[in-house]
């Protein structure tokens, strides 16, 4: 498997009074990605952030935005947060009467494609739509809510979807990124990382666990992280 990691914090942890000062931080600080957590109060028990923030933020970062919509439908919501700025959109199976589609109109709007897997919801959708998917993400925990703790039986799912990845990488030569979301530490992201997981989401873990006095606050978690990820 590839040993390019990539770390996304999400801002959903971060401080909303200076969010811009905070995607810049984590940048800046290493993180490779941001992550955005969009929530409707409907598909899952929570509402957060919608296009108008993303497009916001775009200015502040030339890094990747990965767009993670629990949110239903979607349909509706995909191009509004394509012109706001996102380079990957992701969703959920269960979100989306058509799933080809969805993907479709992602990818039709300039951006990478992804689907969201549950901690209950099968990899088999995965054997349909391969070829439109550049992002797998899979939530070690129930989605709704940050700061929750990692579920293990995450691990064993992680390496059925790196099976699945690789085996159509190796046909295709195309990469697939596989993407984890929950409950991700220092303490636990080699294990994520040797079970299959490429690029990590870690919201409370750098946000949350930053010393506000420290300037160089995200530089010393993010490092951590790294340095746990060395030994995967």
């Amino acid at each position: 498997m590839s040993k390019d990691f990539r770390i996304a914090p999400s801002i959903l942890s971060a401080d909303f009074a200076k969010l811009g000062q905070e995607v810049s931080d984590v940048i800046t600080s290493g993180a490779d990605i941001v992550h955005f957590d969009v929530m409707d109060n409907h598909y899952v028990p929570n509402l957060t952030i919608g296009p108008l923030v993303c497009e916001a933020i775009r200015p502040v970062t030339d890094a990747i935005i990965d767009v993670h919509l629990m949110i239903e439908p979607v349909d509706r919501i995909i191009p509004d947060f394509a012109k706001a700025g996102a380079n990957i959109i992701t969703f959920h199976p269960e979100a989306s009467n058509h799933i080809d589609r969805s993907l479709s109109l992602v990818r039709d709007q300039g951006c990478k494609s992804g689907l969201v897997f549950n901690p209950a919801t099968p990899l088999d959708y995965l054997d349909y739509v391969m070829d439109k998917v550049d992002m797998v993400l899979l939530m070690s925990v129930n989605p709704g809510f940050g700061g929750q703790k990692f579920l293990p039986s995450a691990l064993e799912k992680l390496k059925a979807a790196r099976k699945k990845i690789d085996a159509y990488t190796q046909e295709t030569g195309r990469e697939i990124w596989l993407e984890i979301d929950g409950g991700v530490n220092a303490n636990n992201i080699a294990d994520i990382a040797r079970a299959g997981a490429d690029t990590f989401v870690a919201g409370s873990a750098v946000f949350g666990a930053a010393n506000d006095s420290d300037p160089n606050r995200y530089n010393t978690i993010i490092k951590q992280l790294r340095d746990s990820l060395a030994s995967a």
